[in-house]
């Protein structure tokens, strides 16, 4: 419910500006407390007297006055939510690569709360590999956006990136702060990204894993109320503040990580690539290109998802995945069974834009009570929120 929720609303230079007006109204009839932050470019679509009237308060804009540069930081903090509508093109870069030179931006860098943004603008804009760019770098921060409206723009044209109708929003909020919670009172445990096995002091034994995908389910979890402990092997992502990460290299570390405390743990996603095999004599100096061959001994790795499969209690779910290039169904079956993991995720690599280095995934679950769910290609934010779906509602059987 909206009522008695704290509310930030953030407007921007666009046409659209005029429909923030009737969104302020809906929130305000809905029992909000809304303040008001606009952009000097905002102001020259609709006044800040409106805004102020209708919100009861005073409009906020200017990130140098006395009484606001010390109060970025604190609007970040009172908010429940921030909601930029509209949200423009010149805003979204902004936001996306850490600009702070406005009022706006400087509350949205400093924030802890949730923040939702509409964006507002022509179809070419909108379309823009920049501005696709720029929403999946917000989108890997944890922003929420709400989906452009096709019809008629402010250009003339009719196409994509009308700003979404202020009912449109308020139903998203609706939504939002009623959000399902089943998973509160939970532990997790996740793994994600590659391991880096090592040659040398310089080289190691690797693959292609960003960790993005282990590291999306770990934030949806946490998003569903439960504590989350992540594993992380090298990657440049860093997640949620809200999220118990440690950060590993080698497979031992995370096999190492994983068992200390597994059954404290309710639910076990073991999303990591983690490498097979490992050098048996690491060179404590960097190897020399002395020889035209180069001859490894290589052993394999402790195998994290049969172990805990091992260890696993009748109270605990453990998901595993299977990257497959052939046989997919009947594969990821056998590691199910093999492994004694409850849910198995599979990603095909003969499937469009799955697998490592893409920013979608396609994914098909089986468990082992014979169920088979398929998912069209989503975001990996998007096919996060299916596998806790799906697990929520394994466990609920």
């Amino acid at each position: 419910m909206i009522k008695g929720k704290k509310i930030l609303l953030c407007i921007t230079g666009s046409i659209a500006a005029y429909k923030a007006v009737l969104l302020l109204r809906l929130l305000i009839k809905s029992g909000a407390e809304v303040k008001v932050i606009m952009t000097e470019a905002a102001k020259t679509f609709v006044s800040p007297l409106t805004f102020s009237t209708l919100s009861k308060n005073r409009v906020l804009s200017d990130l140098f006055e006395e009484d606001t540069w010390n109060n970025h930081v604190m609007l970040g903090r009172w908010a429940d939510v921030m909601i930029v509508a509209p949200a423009s093109c010149n805003t979204i870069s902004k936001m996306a690569n850490g600009t702070c030179d406005n009022l706006l931006l400087a509350v949205y860098l400093s924030s802890k709360c949730p923040v939702v943004i509409a964006p507002a603008m022509d179809e070419d804009m909108w379309q823009h590999p920049a501005t696709q760019q720029n929403i999946v770098a917000l989108q890997q921060h944890g922003n929420r956006f709400l989906p452009v409206n096709k019809g008629e723009l402010a250009s003339g044209l009719s196409g994509e990136g009308r700003m979404a109708e202020p009912e449109e929003i308020i139903q998203y909020v609706e939504n939002f702060f009623s959000k399902d919670l089943s998973l509160k009172g939970k532990k997790a445990l996740v793994t994600a990204g590659p391991t880096h096995e090592a040659l040398d002091p310089v080289r190691f034994i690797g693959n292609n894993s960003s960790g993005k995908m282990g590291v999306a389910i770990a934030e949806e979890l946490s998003s569903r109320g439960a504590e989350v402990n992540l594993i992380l092997g090298p990657s440049t992502i860093e997640p949620g503040k809200n999220i118990n990460t440690k950060r590993v290299i080698s497979a031992k570390e995370m096999y190492d990580a994983c068992i200390e405390n597994f059954e404290s743990f309710d639910i076990i996603i073991m999303a990591a690539a983690v490498a097979d095999f490992t050098p048996k004599d690491k060179s404590d100096q960097k190897i020399k290109k002395e020889n035209e061959n180069l001859s490894l001994d290589l052993i394999k790795t402790k195998d994290i998802l049969f172990e805990a499969g091992k260890l696993k209690s009748g109270s605990q779910t453990l998901v595993g995945f299977a990257l497959e290039t052939e046989n997919e169904k009947e594969n990821a079956l056998k590691k199910l069974s093999r492994k004694n993991a409850d849910l198995i995720v599979l990603n095909s690599l003969n499937d469009k834009g799955a697998g490592f280095g893409f920013e979608t995934n396609k994914i098909t679950i089986f468990d082992k009570k014979q169920n088979e769910y398929q998912f069209d290609a989503k975001t990996k934010k998007e096919v996060a929120a299916d596998i806790v779906n799906t697990i929520i509602q394994y466990r609920n059987e």
